[in-house]
């Protein structure tokens, strides 16, 4: 995670970066005194979350907050005052979060936590899986093309069941379930089955596929997927979970149904 600090106040640059690093050791953090260094730096590196002082000398930082959406609109600005007065404008600005000086530590992993724009954790895994809104797969951040429509949601379908081994009639059943033919689809099965393999094969990635003794399932370990990173209670999963999961396959209602529960659950325990 790319963050930038702008205060003009020498102490209390200090300070904000302090408590950055203590909340997030992990992040690349660089501190500014003055809004164009922040504009120039922002230009030339891309930037996830900017911590912005409201009561800069010269540019302000409400307009250093609109220009810094102009050049990255999903940038995440948290705005950090010691006044009450801009929460209106910071609320016209989708401001993903405000704090109210004294910083501290707490306040500002709270605001990471829950930024509005996730950021995707650093992966070496070439294949990234999205499942929250509509399935979709990248291979090195391009979308991957299917030789059958089929073959992405098989693929799915095996996303869903987080590993296990799923046979031919399993997914037939899934794939066709409102066919009365489904019996009559295995040679198309055979082929989108071959479809994925190949895809998969073809990128350098075949891991990402197991098959056993007529059965066929994903190795999660070899693939970066928020469901499964949303499993584990990763904030930037939680976060981006917004009530949809697969949301072009009928299927995939009983795990959307698990999530809602289980969301449900931690929020009435929190």
């Amino acid at each position: 995670m790319r963050i930038i600090a702008v205060d003009d106040e020498e102490f209390a640059l200090e300070d904000l970066m302090s408590a950055i690093r203590c909340a997030m050791p992990e992040a690349e953090l660089t501190g500014f005194q003055r809004a164009e260094e922040a504009l120039e730096y922002v230009g030339k590196s891309n930037c996830d979350v900017a911590f912005l002082d409201i009561g800069l000398a010269g540019i302000n930082g409400i307009d250093l907050a609109k220009r810094l959406k102009i050049r990255m609109p999903r940038i995440n600005i948290i705005f950090s005052t010691a006044y009450h007065e801009y929460t209106g404008e910071a609320f016209e600005l989708h401001a993903s979060g405000y704090i109210m000086k004294p910083v501290t530590v707490e306040k500002v992993r709270q605001e990471l936590e829950d930024l509005r724009h996730p950021v995707l954790p650093q992966s070496n895994k070439r294949i990234r899986i999205q499942t929250f809104g509509n399935f979709e797969v990248f291979l090195d951040h391009v979308p991957i093309q299917f030789r059958y429509n089929k073959t992405k949601e098989l693929l799915a379908y095996l996303v869903d069941r987080n590993g296990a081994l799923c046979t031919n009639g399993e997914i037939m059943g899934i794939l066709w379930e409102d066919d009365a033919d489904a019996p009559k689809r295995i040679s198309y099965l055979k082929n989108i089955r071959s479809d994925l393999v190949n895809t998969f094969k073809d990128a350098g990635c075949e891991t990402v596929i197991c098959r056993q003794r007529g059965r066929i399932g994903i190795v999660p370990t070899e693939v970066s997927c928020d469901y499964y990173d949303w499993l584990e209670g990763q904030a930037y999963a939680i976060n981006a979970y917004g009530g949809e999961y697969m949301s072009q396959y009928s299927w995939s209602e009983a795990t959307h149904g698990n999530l809602e529960q289980i969301k449900y659950n931690k929020e009435v325990k929190g």
